[in-house]
């Protein structure tokens, strides 16, 4: 039962996202305004404790949502046998370039650590 109220709790915060992204006409998907609204709701055990058993639930039956990607792909074999080189330059080089942003945000803001570090001694 605790599981079923977290994915009603999952699909209003959901549906407030989309509604709020789209009422404002804010510059961000519903998607992402829904998981800041997650994070904030989260805050209170009445929305964690069963959004975490409904997760729970998710992340145990997981392989059961990669199957509609495995028929899109087969689906679409010639697409990917066109495209598939480039499709895979891009995966490749995003991804590169995505560790390589995080891992200089992540030099410069360990870098402010240690001059602040430094000016309290």
């Amino acid at each position: 039962m605790q599981g079923l109220r977290g994915l009603a709790w999952l699909l209003a915060l959901q549906s407030a996202g989309e509604l709020l992204a789209r009422g404002l006409h804010l510059p961000l998907p519903g998607p992402v305004v829904c998981m800041v609204l997650l994070l904030v709701a989260l805050r209170w055990p009445l929305v964690r404790e069963p959004v975490a058993q409904c997760a729970d639930f998710l992340l145990a039956h997981l392989s059961l949502l990669f199957i509609p990607v495995g028929v899109g792909v087969m689906t679409h074999l010639a697409l990917l046998g066109q495209y598939g080189g480039r499709m895979l330059l891009v995966l490749v080089l995003s991804t590169w370039i995505g560790l390589a942003v995080t891992a200089l945000v992540l030099y410069h803001l360990s870098k402010g650590d240690d001059v602040e570090d430094a000016s309290n001694v």
